[in-house]
């Protein structure tokens, strides 16, 4: 059996963190089994999907290497549908009800206040033709639901949670289609499942009933389910997962300057038991992923432990691993020299400026004045193709008895405007003997 898997988001706005989850869990286990990987876009809502939304969808998977080996749209499937939907109607398995939406309300109100679970009573079934047919006559027209059978108990060996059962005379026979024949989610989504020739449905865990309604599905039409893996849905680092963060996508993380590498080896191993680790490619997850890590307790997402593993994947990143997103003349010598100090790729092109542009002289005391220009007078005469820095500071320790922080601290002002950064020892030669001179007699005022 090939394995394969699908990500199934509707093309109504961006992929947010949620989403990106699902889609690299089902990506990483076909990639682990040698199987295939397929993009379905639900696109059957006409009026909220959108062609921009298609497109940002394709372009987010493509930016955190999750490229499909294939691509469907609902859209293009409403034949596919109406053949299975006149099969099950055939056979008594789909069936019409006129029920308003304000008269459910008002049935689950009842139900609720007597104590009992809303679920639908299947009044509908109960209608005469002639009943039926006054309706429509009022112009009403019917929405249409699956008809459960109540004597096949639903039963499946989930991935991560085990055994799971349903009581189908506990739930309400799913509405399938709406009054005016567009298509809910339900019953393509088996449709295509079969179609496809999916075998594994990875999706979060708010998903359970609704794939217990789907196993009956899969059987009305005569075919054997996929096996299915309900994950932990994401919390926050306080409990629940907040409305700003559940909607962050791939656009907010990369405005960020979150690594694609990192969003990816945080959620794939965030609610398992296996650490969080800097990865230099996706694949690198392939052998440990095993639905059995998985645990049932939510799956903390943690921003700040996003840019953390951030800032140690950037550290590892070869030059030519992002020699094309770094600034013009920026070159290998000077990645190595600024890439220990830096948490995003864009504080690689702050440093940059600072090597190549002209900076703010900082505001020094009168010792320290003196004693850059000292350095100054010192640095004339230094042999630059050597290594400038421990030979300055070594003549500029000898000269004025200083040490420590006095003695490094107001050369890095002086050469770089600021309190910190990457090693003086990389940096100066990048910054080059006649700017470092200008700078230090500048700072000496």
């Amino acid at each position: 059996m090939t394995v394969v898997t699908r990500f199934a988001p509707s093309p109504t706005g961006r992929l947010h963190v949620g989403n990106i989850r699902t889609a690299l869990h089902n990506w990483l286990f076909a990639r682990q089994q040698g199987g295939r990987f397929l993009l379905r876009l639900d696109d059957t809502d006409i009026e909220r999907s959108s062609e921009a939304f298609v497109e940002a969808i394709r372009l987010d998977l493509a930016w955190l290497g999750l490229v499909p080996d294939g691509e469907e749209r609902q859209s293009l499937r409403i034949p596919l549908y109406q053949e299975a939907f006149d099969r099950l109607r055939d056979t008594g398995r789909v069936y019409p009800a006129y029920e308003t939406q304000q008269e459910l309300d008002l049935k689950r109100k009842i139900l609720s206040g007597r104590g009992l679970p809303p679920i639908y009573d299947r009044a509908a079934l109960s209608l005469s033709d002639a009943e039926r047919a006054a309706m429509e006559s009022e112009g009403r027209q019917p929405h249409w639901r699956f008809k459960l059978d109540h004597d096949d108990q639903i039963v499946w060996d989930d991935l991560i949670r085990g055994e799971q059962r349903l009581d189908p005379r506990l739930l309400s026979d799913p509405v399938i289609r709406r009054a005016d024949g567009s298509w809910l989610y339900m019953l393509p989504s088996v449709i295509d499942d079969i179609d496809m020739g999916v075998t594994h449905i990875v999706r979060g865990e708010d998903h359970v009933t609704n794939t217990g309604l789907q196993l009956q599905m899969f059987r009305a039409l005569g075919a054997e389910p996929p096996a299915f893996a309900h994950e932990a849905l994401l919390t926050g680092s306080e409990g629940k997962l907040s409305k700003r963060l559940g909607s962050l996508g791939c656009d907010a993380f990369r405005e960020m300057g979150m690594e694609p590498l990192a969003l990816v080896a945080l959620l794939a191993r965030i609610g398992t038991s296996d650490p969080v680790e800097p990865v230099a490619a996706p694949e690198e997850l392939l052998h440990a992923f095993n639905f059995q890590r998985f645990g049932r307790a939510p799956a903390r997402f943690d921003m700040e432990e996003l840019k953390a593993l951030n800032t140690r994947i950037l550290h590892r990143l070869h030059y030519q691993d992002v020699a094309d997103r770094l600034p013009e003349g920026m070159d290998a010598v000077a990645w190595q020299a600024i890439r220990p100090n830096i948490a995003t790729l864009a504080d690689a092109a702050d440093w940059w400026a600072v090597v190549q542009r002209p900076i703010a002289a900082p505001v020094l005391s009168q010792d320290d004045r003196a004693y850059v220009r000292e350095a100054a007078a010192l640095a004339e005469g230094l042999d630059w193709s050597a290594d400038p820095w421990p030979a300055l500071t070594t003549l500029l320790k000898d000269a004025t008895g200083r040490k420590g922080k006095a003695l490094f601290m107001p050369l890095r002002q002086a050469l770089t405007g600021r309190d910190h950064g990457p090693d003086m020892s990389a940096l100066l030669p990048l910054i080059g003997k006649a700017r470092a001179i200008e700078r230090l007699r500048s700072a000496a005022g």
